[in-house]
């Protein structure tokens, strides 16, 4: 009873419906229309949960899914045709041709995003029957391809197909299902909420995308062989239809694009209405008519689709307890877990020079905001980057993770140039950052945001369970040493500002970094915190991680960092200790200002914990 209770309301209902759908031809066998309607929501379901792992989980939508089915469908029609071999055996080479297809494709279309990438698809939908009407050698063109009838007994009727198309359908689920809990899963709604973000967290975009792309189109491909045999006849119109397309995105949007069963559900939402339509409405226009105004309801009141929006309104009426953490009792830790890199390489000795930024410059029309900058970080220090707002401060970090590529100059991390490198190799490199206002992937929990990033490109770290296994349990032991393990299956969005701070943080030491770019790390975090805080990051120091600071809260950057370079106008002006920064004349004139030089070492207006009250409310 323990562990039923353990298992998810969901899983539960879904296994329910999975027993009454399995038992269904057995108690009503003789009627094979109610079998037809639920075969063909079975294959909807296929399409909609193979088209939400590309479209749901990356957020990269596509209106010509339904080219996947007509490409299974020839393949193992044209097959079965001229060797004589049944379709059921065969229907999985439907899915292999799918999968290729998807691979040459996704690795041009891909590229795009957005409008671009829908026009593409529907495009290549419609080329695709195109070359169904014209390769008549293969195709017989227009005349379709007609197949031998099934083989068993006519009293069956629709009971085979009913049940294939339901195994077909439990095995794309369950597929979904494991690549969610992925890191390729992870990645994927990574893309989705932040695509630059992801990259910048050792995220493969391409090959993430192709590979979820190529994914998508497996199981459609197997059923559209299974579907041929069902039809027993093929033909291009029918295979390679827009109104297939529709329909799938339909399923997804109205179950809930995204989720595991609102796919699904959508599918047998979907195709009842569809049947309905056709019966009671007088054919296939009206079908159409109401598939038209369901995009309309689902867009405009239901934008979610129904399922999120029965949890959302579950969880409004049933509201979790949150428990509140600790964080200064948590931050005040002194031990911080620093795993050595899964691919070990020379590590610069402690003084040697570990970034190098050589004469990089980068304009926006007539604005220079980095000109002709130098910039050396050493490893084992702790690095500020201060200077005025509007000074190329970000723009520089931006340049050096791969954000944005220089005009000129180069840039050299542990002895290699990567400027000319994606910003998740460099990620891979050892190269983390945070950015100035946080970019997590709100969508996900704070688990997910923690296991998500990538410290190598193999494909057993892609394909890693994040949820159980050692990712997750590093995650689990990076959120405790920031003090949000509490919070770890709560969704990133829900934090407060400074909580989703510490996430950053935790999220780039998943990376196993050599060099941390922090770009204002106190901004938003109590300033009660800010030494603990500080101790953590000294503590990450210690352990061998280097640290280039960009913050305003200058007396933290004089007790923190050595060295400290001054930024202005694009280009450093000053470079030593604290001791010698907060004197130079050229840095009081064009930053700190005369105040600076007219107090002691805690600087103007300071509380005697090293925080001004400019400072405070900067990071309040």
């Amino acid at each position: 009873m323990t562990r039923l209770k353990a298992i998810p309301r969901a899983h539960l209902i879904a296994g329910l419906c999975l027993v009454a759908l399995l038992v269904y031809p057995v108690i009503n066998p003789w009627q094979p229309y109610p079998q037809a309607v639920m075969l063909l929501a079975f294959l909807l379901a296929v399409q909609a949960s193979s088209w939400n792992i590309i479209s749901g989980y990356a957020g990269y939508i596509s209106l010509g899914h339904s080219m996947f089915l007509g490409l299974g469908s020839y393949t193992v029609g044209i097959v079965a045709a001229r060797w004589g071999v049944n379709p059921l055996w065969i229907a999985p080479l439907g899915g292999v041709t799918a999968v290729v297809v998807a691979v040459l494709i996704g690795s041009v279309v891909l590229r795009t995003r957005g409008h671009a990438f829908v026009i593409i698809t529907i495009a290549m939908l419609l080329a695709a029957q195109i070359l169904a009407v014209n390769f008549k050698s293969f195709t017989k063109g227009s005349d379709g391809i007609t197949l031998d009838l099934p083989f068993w007994d006519r009293d069956f009727q629709n009971i085979p197909f009913y049940y294939a198309f339901l195994i077909l359908m439990v095995l794309t689920v369950l597929f979904s299902a494991w690549i969610r809990r992925t890191k390729l899963g992870t990645g994927l709604v990574a893309i989705r909420e932040d695509e630059g973000k992801a990259a910048s967290i050792g995220v493969d975009t391409t090959r993430f995308k192709i590979v979820g792309y190529a994914a998508s189109s497996f199981f459609i491909g197997v059923a559209g062989g299974v579907y041929a045999y069902y039809l027993t006849f093929i033909n291009p119109v029918g295979s390679f239809a827009i109104l297939g397309s529709v329909t799938i995105v339909l399923a997804a949007l109205v179950g809930g694009r995204g989720t595991l069963y609102g796919p699904v559900i959508g599918a047998f939402i979907v195709q009842v209405v569809s049947e309905a339509a056709t019966v009671y409405g007088g054919g296939g226009n009206a079908r159409v008519l109401v598939f038209g105004l369901a995009l309309m309801v689902v867009v405009l009141f239901l934008p979610k689709g129904i399922l999120p929006t029965v949890q959302a309104w579950w969880r409004a009426r049933h509201p979790e307890k949150v428990e509140y953490t600790d964080q200064a009792g948590a931050l005040s830790r002194t031990r911080v877990a620093v795993r050595e890199r899964t691919e070990p390489s020379p590590a610069p000795a402690q003084g040697e020079v570990l970034l190098d930024v050589r004469g990089v410059s980068k304009r926006f029309g007539g604005l220079t905001a980095v000109d002709n900058a130098d910039l050396t970080v050493r490893q084992g220090t702790i690095t500020a980057l201060i200077g005025p707002n509007g000074s190329g401060k970000t723009t520089l970090f931006n340049l050096i993770s791969g954000g944005m590529q220089a005009d000129s100059g180069e840039i050299w991390f542990d002895g290699r140039r990567i400027d000319g490198l994606r910003p998740w190799t460099r990620g891979h490199l050892g190269l983390g950052r945070t950015f100035q206002v946080t970019r997590l992937f709100k969508e996900m929990t704070v688990q997910e945001n923690v296991v998500a990033p990538l410290p190598d490109s193999r494909w057993r770290t892609m394909l890693s369970d994040a949820v159980h296994g050692h990712e997750a349990a590093r995650a689990r032991e990076l959120l405790d040493t920031v003090g949000l393990g509490r919070f770890a299956d709560q969704p990133a969005g829900a934090l407060s500002y400074g909580q989703q701070k510490l996430v950053e943080l935790a999220q780039v030491l998943m990376l196993e970094p050599k060099l941390i770019l922090l770009d204002e790390p106190a901004g938003g975090v109590n300033p009660s915190l800010l030494g603990r805080l500080t101790e953590v990051i000294r503590e990450l120091n210690r352990s061998g991680v280097t640290f280039l600071v960009v913050e305003h809260n200058i007396p933290l950057v004089l007790d923190l960092c050595d060295p400290v370079v001054v930024f202005s106008h694009g280009a450093p002006i000053a470079e030593g200790p604290p001791s010698r920064i907060r004197t130079d004349p050229v840095v009081l004139d064009a930053y700190l200002g005369d105040d600076w030089a007219d107090h002691g070492e805690d600087g103007p207006g300071d509380n005697g914990h090293g925080t001004t009250a400019a400072a405070r409310e900067a990071v309040q």
